[in-house]
């Protein structure tokens, strides 16, 4: 498994997301996915499933200290005091002493960020978490974050597949030290009739999936796919073996367009 590495946390380059996934389903895929060899789960308050992801994690027999746990803060508890409760609280359904990554899952400009963040990096001195990080953050909200962050912040998770042009949030990102970790990887299986990824997948013999996800790990992101397939797991960790040349890489590239962003709320912020 390589690794994206970034202010000091050592985040394994593929993930399982688990966005959806509710009750036994939840927790069987977890632990499939633990004993497929992923060491990178994640989770997150809003998806109502943090129970089940422990539930996983030790049904797995994999040993606590070799998973990369994340979890993501909503954002009606991000006033100081409610951010501290709801991580412990969070703590509590994953019945673990800490996680490894605690994020902001969207911005909310109804509460000042420093304020936030201070909250977060005290989370983060009390020993409930290992790292801490942002979600959804533009490029003019990472720059906020990082001169506003006590400790420093370890990534930025955002939606980015082959038709989502992210540049200039991964500049932002570099520019920082901070990891990109890419949700919807596979842009919701819309990735599975493209030609183009079709094309360059018969000349690896490998799926327009495990293409998708081979171009985000060399770019250095990490991906975090959901399924509730157990042999869609098996296959979106099978992409380790094989390498796309820099011909390969712009093509898949050039796939993005303007509308290809496919998670967009109201309170949304304004994206680059």
């Amino acid at each position: 498994m390589l690794f994206v590495e970034a202010n000091g946390a050592k985040i394994p380059a593929l993930g399982l997301g688990t966005w959806e996934l509710s009750g036994r389903t939840c927790a069987r895929v977890v632990e499939q996915a633990l004993r497929l060899g992923y060491r990178h789960i994640d989770t997150a308050q809003v998806y109502e499933n943090e129970r089940e992801v422990g539930d996983g994690l030790r049904a797995s027999g994999v040993r606590r200290d070799d998973v990369f746990v994340t979890t993501k803060v909503w954002t009606n508890h991000f006033a100081p005091h409610d951010l501290e409760r709801s991580v412990k609280e969070s703590l509590a359904r994953l019945r673990l002493p800490s996680v490894d990554l605690v994020l902001l899952h969207w911005p909310n400009s109804h509460v000042p960020l420093a304020e936030t963040l201070g909250a977060l990096s005290h989370a983060k001195q009390m020993g409930l978490t290992r790292h801490i990080g942002v979600s959804n953050f533009t490029v003019a909200l990472v720059e906020q974050a990082v001169a506003l962050s006590p400790e420093p912040l370890a990534c930025n998770q955002v939606e980015y597949h082959p038709y989502l042009d992210q540049t200039k949030v991964r500049a932002a990102c570099d520019r920082h030290s901070l990891a990109l970790v890419a949700y919807s990887p596979i842009a919701k299986g819309r990735i599975k009739t493209d030609q183009t990824l079709a094309a360059i997948g018969r000349a690896h013999r490998k799926s327009p999936a495990q293409v998708c996800l081979r171009w985000l790990v060399q770019q250095n992101v990490a991906a975090i796919p959901r399924t509730s397939r157990v042999e869609r797991l098996s296959e979106n960790i099978e992409i380790f073996d094989f390498e796309l040349s820099d011909d390969e890489m712009s093509r898949i590239a050039g796939l993005a367009h303007p509308r290809g962003r496919l998670t967009d709320f109201g309170f949304a912020p304004k994206w680059d």
